[in-house]
């Protein structure tokens, strides 16, 4: 669970910003808050509202960002691909930074680091609970030792004397634009040490916890290849989508000739040579193509066998049922496919979703019921549903706590930035949606004055 991310000098955020999961005084809805873990509960929702530009997609692309360095991390002779704030002369050369509180397998963490382009300045990874926190590793380029770690937590859990060296080893080779983290995620060190339990936790919930999903991307492509007829994750797919009134009966994966696929002939290439490189069988590459049609594309003994994506609908007044490819689907019906996966990963629990603009090409009704079923649904399950949204009718407390409620404000000086609902003297029975959009939350387009545009005059 997140819970909490505060992000510093990084696209639109010049001063730090902090967004927070930590539920608020209000006694509503107590099923929205997750079971605690050492004194910490979270919040399983939460919506981000703004203006076209203020900042939203920002938040998101900073929470990506951070997950993104320490999976895929910096080539030794690269620079850290990232934008500090522009608009202001001192940030321009100010560091930047990031920073993570989470909770995994029993236990609270706060994980961050501060860059610039060059290098990794600090880096830090602290247990936290309710009162205290403790020390697992620090990292500082300027007030540290010669190789700038301090890794006596570490150095206390893993006793013998070559594991202590091991992981002075990894340390002082940890280039200046990598992550700790990542260099321990890339080397073999958990095969070398004792116990670095608290690091692969971390690396664990980054890895398979967080799931960032951005307006373009098919989340589904995950799901699809493990669907097969009759097993139980086709048939609660295909409830969902009758659920969702898509008008789908159906979805099967159709198995066609390879040769046939409607791709460029390069890229089948690329396909069939990745394919073949590879000696176990069983391995799979997933494709959406241009036409937005998905294929799987496995290897088998010494074929590429391709299957294809589709779904099923009756025909009226016989019992035969008409298979449709994707791209025959309308937009809305394709981002439905694409965010049941998100429906099923969250309610099996341990899944943390933040999501930029879900609420595109999906009717307004269908956007609010994914919510409240999420919510309904998510009792006993500790997983977490956050987006950034125009979606009005979704600001209601009906359905949201007030602390689940945030919006993004740009000033003047161009910097964007945050604060929530449980700021406002609002009562708990008060409609909120109009208020909003007469602007008295701030997160709305502030529309210029007509008479002062040329093409009027």
């Amino acid at each position: 669970m997140l819970i909490r991310f505060s992000v510093e000098n990084f696209l639109s955020f010049k001063d730090r910003v902090v967004f927070s999961m930590i539920p608020g005084k209000g006694l509503l809805k107590p099923l929205h808050k997750s079971q605690s873990v050492k004194g910490i509960a979270t919040l399983k929702a939460a919506v981000i509202f703004g203006a076209n530009a203020s900042g939203k997609s920002n938040l998101v692309k900073a929470i990506a960002f951070g997950r993104n360095l320490i999976l895929k991390g910096t080539k030794n002779d690269q620079l850290i691909e990232f934008q500090n704030f522009r608009l202001d002369s001192s940030s321009m050369i100010n560091n930047s930074r990031i920073e993570y509180e989470i909770q995994h397998k029993g236990k609270n963490y706060a994980y961050g680091f501060v860059i610039n382009k060059n290098q990794v300045e600090e880096e830090w990874l602290y247990e936290i609970n309710k009162k205290n926190e403790n020390k697992i590793f620090e990292r500082n380029s300027k007030e540290l030792a010669t190789t700038n770690f301090d890794l006596e937590p570490l150095l206390k859990k893993n006793k013998k004397n070559e594991e202590k060296l091991f992981l002075q080893f990894i340390a002082k080779g940890t280039p200046n634009n990598q992550l700790f983290l990542t260099e321990i995620r890339t080397r073999k060190v958990k095969e070398n040490v004792s116990d670095i339990n608290d690091l692969l936790n971390v690396i664990d919930w980054f890895q398979n916890v967080l799931h960032v999903v951005f307006p373009n991307d098919q989340y589904k492509l995950g799901v699809t290849s493990l669907l097969k007829d009759g097993s139980k994750l086709q048939s609660t797919f295909e409830e969902l989508l009758q659920y969702f009134d898509t008008g789908i009966n159906g979805i099967c994966l159709e198995v066609i000739d390879f040769e046939n696929v409607e791709i460029p002939s390069d890229l089948k290439k690329d396909i069939e040579n990745d394919l073949n490189g590879v000696k176990e069988d069983g391995n799979k590459i997933i494709l959406v193509a241009p036409n937005n049609m998905t294929y799987i594309f496995s290897k088998t003994k010494d074929n590429i066998m391709a299957e294809k994506f589709m779904t099923k609908h009756k025909s009226t007044g016989t019992l035969n049922e008409v298979k449709f490819d994707t791209n025959d689907e309308s937009d809305g019906t394709n981002r439905i496919i694409d965010f049941i996966p998100v429906i099923i990963d969250l309610l099996q629990g341990e899944n943390v979703f933040i999501i930029d603009e879900m609420e595109r090409s999906l009717h307004p009704n269908l956007i609010y019921d994914l919510f409240d079923l999420f919510l309904e649904k998510s009792s006993n399950i500790n997983s977490q549903l956050i987006i950034a949204s125009h979606e009005s009718t979704l600001l209601t407390q009906k359905l949201l706590r007030k602390d689940e409620i945030w919006f993004v404000v740009k000033g003047k000086e161009g910097a964007s930035h945050l604060h929530s609902l449980e700021e406002y003297n609002v009562r708990f029975d008060k409609e909120i949606r109009k208020d909003y959009l007469l602007g008295r939350f701030k997160a709305v387009p502030r529309i210029g004055n007509r008479a002062n545009l040329s093409i009027l005059q």
